[in-house]
């Protein structure tokens, strides 16, 4: 019995180191396209940093990765998170959107703040900079829904 136990430790610890050497694809870009969305619009300062703080990671072209991005299986979590993410909703990609799917877009992400599904909390929990104040969250909403009303 306890022969076997170490064989699948020994596997296990193996299988865990030779994982390791499986890269990933990055979400980094050096540049910003003339498609963001805080270059479209004038965005106040405060709400495009909070934007860029609570959004921008899963929803561009250019993720802030945090340390355990470098060990495997999170690196492939996180991966596969941000593709999800983007393809939802891409904010480097906003203006390349029709005016109908910009307008079907607010509509959505107003009403997941509102509801406090975005950011995600599996997202706060590690990133406690990305919680909106009620403030920052009203601020963030009205901007949005004038945006929304303007198009």
């Amino acid at each position: 019995m306890k022969k076997s136990v170490k064989i699948i430790a020994l596997v296990f610890l193996v299988g865990l180191v030779g994982i390791q050497f499986i890269p990933t694809q990055p979400n980094q870009s050096d540049s910003v396209p003339e498609t963001d969305f805080m270059l479209v619009y004038n965005v106040p300062k405060t709400i495009q940093k909070k934007l860029q703080v609570s959004c921008y990671d899963c929803h561009s072209n250019n993720t802030q990765y945090p340390w355990y991005n470098k060990v495997q299986p999170v690196a492939w979590l996180l991966e596969d998170h941000v593709k999800e993410g983007k393809a939802e909703l891409n904010f480097n990609e906003w203006d390349s959107l029709s005016s109908r799917r910009k307008a079907s877009k607010l509509k959505s992400i107003i009403s997941q703040i509102e509801n406090d599904e975005m950011p995600l909390a599996s997202y706060t929990l590690i990133h406690r900079d990305a919680v909106f104040t009620d403030t920052e969250k009203q601020d963030i909403i009205n901007f949005l829904t004038e945006l929304k009303n303007k198009l």
